[in-house]
């Protein structure tokens, strides 16, 4: 195999990307060559002799690089799920090279000119609302990234970009390997007291699998979660804790602190270059908040609501540790543990109870039906593309006439080359092109216990909303209908792009839902209604809590990027002073945030952090219509998926929602779904 299968058209069913035949040292010629390829598309526009038109310009820009945009996913996909030194050296060496090709065109003086003279014409042009849409959204990729800008700044913007793009690699990459690093082997069977049957299990197989006695835990999710939240060994939970705490922030090689100072401070120099206060300025003037002020406004009005609760829930806690366990001070790594014991007090209602109704398989089923009764859609496991992994699922979807919609992968469980965490990616945008309706390939990705030798992979119910919320993303991305790919799936504002995701968590909680696919793994019994209805009442334990917790977060996002840190010298020093007005735990010296907060710093949440909670007021606005319609009512999903599952970025979200819902969002159905409204 050479460059060449990934150069040109993919030779397969659906032409999907031929994992099983890409080598990785085929990538970085493969990425020379598709650079020089999308290189001689954009000189044809620029060199066109024919007078700039929508057509030749802004269309042809949006379709030009196609092999180059499908060579990244493929690649950066990897990178994320099944990595390896030879593969995060290549991103390293690609990534400069991705950046200098972005800014060979927004900074392109020929190119932004014919951008320019359609953009001042556009009045006359006739557009339709996608394609003015599209042609504002060309014009400010080179207005926002510099095109207005001399010469020697144009440059120094280069550079700028360039480093970046570097740092955000190094910094996940940190991330990664402090991840994998960490392992606490426990051969004292004592210690595992308070630790469920199927943690025990999968730890002791991790451990036969790295041919160790003993338990294994690690910082992995599945590793993590259960052990922070049942083990009594109160010592244990602390060293688990701390090490998750502190990654990246340890002074040695794998230390994040610079990289942190570094990509904050280049952000800022960037956003003053091209004529912005700061880098939060500059990232919402393209979204629904608009401005700094705006997210500040929200997350504070939020905050005066979510922290009496907090305050008082924390109280609560912290009695309960000390009439337990004559616990004095709850520290940070006892706060699950003591939480979820007051939750089984309260509610008789625990992760183990509920576990065995959640089998993976079940849940998976489950989500498709929901789909299906929803949208139409079905999904057919197939096996006759590639994965890039054995443990990849691979399905095909349609439409109830028949009609290919998507190809839609999904990658469950946690190995040494995938991240933390659960998220949708897609390898394939859907468009038009040429009269030919060019469908979407889509990808979810989590980290899930696996099945033991006793036991199948059962997930606790906050793993079953994230399926559910990642699949939600899918069906944004899946149900794509729009002409130009820029536009197409979950391109959309930022601050927009969690409703269809978080919309669709809401199904979790209801028995109309939840008795389609949650049965007893052994037993086939639908789970109880007394179950279900403890899961509606606990939905909002601790909810002050946890609206705190992420509203420390938008706020601590929004203070790097809001603000100029040029001043700030430490990290640590920095980021406790944000955290003091919402923490609720005593500080921990030896962690910090910030040093693995890859959401900001590796992902594109940077000054977008704010968004879940934004993207909350939406979805409890959007799903309080399907509950008075019926969570199933088939006018209401058309509706949502005909405004705004199916268009994309093609315009503004508001007019979308409003088209949808016949009015803007009320935070009151928040609220009131919070338990934060007396």
């Amino acid at each position: 195999m050479t460059k060449k299968t990934l150069i040109t058209s993919f030779n397969t069913k659906y032409n999907t990307a031929p994992f099983r035949i890409i080598q990785t040292e085929d990538f970085l010629p493969a990425f020379k060559e598709a650079i020089k390829m999308a290189k001689k598309e954009i000189d044809t526009i620029v060199n066109s002799p024919e007078k700039p038109s929508f057509e030749n310009t802004i269309e042809a820009l949006d379709f030009s690089g196609e092999q180059l945009d499908r060579i990244s996913s493929i690649f950066f996909n990897l990178n994320s799920a099944e990595t390896n030194e030879e593969i995060q050296k290549i991103a390293q060496e690609v990534s400069p090279l991705l950046s200098e090709f972005s800014n060979d065109i927004t900074l392109n003086d020929h190119l932004f000119k014919r951008v320019n003279t359609v953009y001042n014409s556009k009045s006359e042009l006739n557009l339709t609302t996608e394609q003015t849409t599209l042609l504002d959204k060309k014009y400010k990729s080179f207005s926002r990234n510099g095109a207005n800008l001399p010469e020697d700044k144009k440059t120094q913007l280069r550079e700028i970009d360039k480093s970046l793009s570097t740092l955000k690699l190094k910094f996940g990459e940190n991330v990664l390997a402090e991840t994998n690093k960490f392992e606490m082997l426990i051969t004292d069977e004592a210690d595992l007291s308070g630790l469920p049957e199927g943690t025990k299990e999968a730890a002791k197989q991790l451990a036969e699998s790295k041919d160790k006695t003993g338990w294994l835990f690690t910082l992995d999710y599945p590793s993590y979660i259960p052990f922070i939240t049942y083990a009594d060994n109160r010592e244990l939970r602390k060293k688990l804790s701390l090490a998750a705490g502190a990654k990246a922030f340890k002074g040695d090689a794998l230390d994040n602190q610079a990289n942190v100072l570094q990509i904050v401070n280049l952000r800022h120099e960037r956003a003053n270059l091209i004529g912005y206060k700061t880098h939060a300025h500059f990232v919402l003037e393209e979204r629904m908040a608009e401005t700094p002020e705006t997210v500040l406004k929200f997350s504070n009005e939020l905050l005066e609501k979510a922290k009496p609760a907090a305050k008082r829930e924390f109280k609560i806690l912290e009695n309960f540790a000390k009439s337990l366990d004559n616990i004095n001070r709850l520290e940070k790594w006892d706060g699950a543990y003591y939480s979820e014991k007051l939750k089984q007090k309260l509610f008789s209602l625990d992760d183990e109870l509920l576990k065995p109704y959640f089998k993976l398989e079940n849940v998976i089923d489950g989500a498709f039906t929901v789909a299906n009764k929803l949208f139409d859609l079905n999904f057919e496991e197939i096996d006759t593309i590639d994965k890039y992994h054995e443990d990849v699922l691979t399905y095909k979807v349609t439409d109830s006439k028949g009609d290919f919609i998507s190809i839609f992968y999904a990658d469950f469980f946690p190995r040494s080359g995938k991240r933390n965490g659960a998220w949708m990616t897609s390898y394939k945008p859907q468009y038009i092109k040429n009269g030919v309706n060019s469908r979407p390939h889509i990808s979810i990705v989590c980290n899930f216990t696996k099945s033991t030798k006793t036991k199948p992979s059962l997930l606790t119910f906050n793993e079953v909303t994230t399926l559910f919320h990642e699949f939600g993303h899918a069906l944004h991305g899946m149900l794509a209908n729009t002409t130009y790919p820029s536009l197409s799936g979950t391109s959309v504002f930022w601050d927009f792009v969690e409703l269809p995701s978080q919309v669709l968590e809401n199904w979790c909680y209801e028995k109309e839902a939840l008795k389609l696919f949650a049965t007893h793994y052994e037993t086939g019994e639908v789970i109880p209604m007394s179950l279900v209805k403890k899961i509606k009442e606990s939905a909002t334990f601790h909810e002050g809590i946890q609206t705190l917790r992420q509203l420390s977060f938008g706020l601590l996002d929004m203070s790097w990027h809001g603000q100029d840190p040029t001043s700030i010298k430490s990290v640590k020093t920095y980021e406790d002073g944000i955290f003091k007005n919402t923490s609720l735990y005593p500080e921990t010296k030896e962690t910090c945030m910030s040093t693995s907060f890859s959401h900001i710093f590796q992902g594109g949440y940077a000054s977008g952090y704010y968004s879940y909670k934004w993207a909350e007021v939406l979805d409890a606005d959007a799903f309080e219509y399907f509950k008075q319609e019926g969570i199933f009512n088939k006018k209401v999903a058309d509706k949502f998926k005909d405004n705004v599952l199916s268009q994309g970025g093609t315009e503004n979200p508001m007019t979308l929602y409003k088209r949808f819902r016949g009015q803007e969002p009320k935070p009151e159905a928040l609220l009131k779904r919070a338990g934060l409204l007396k």
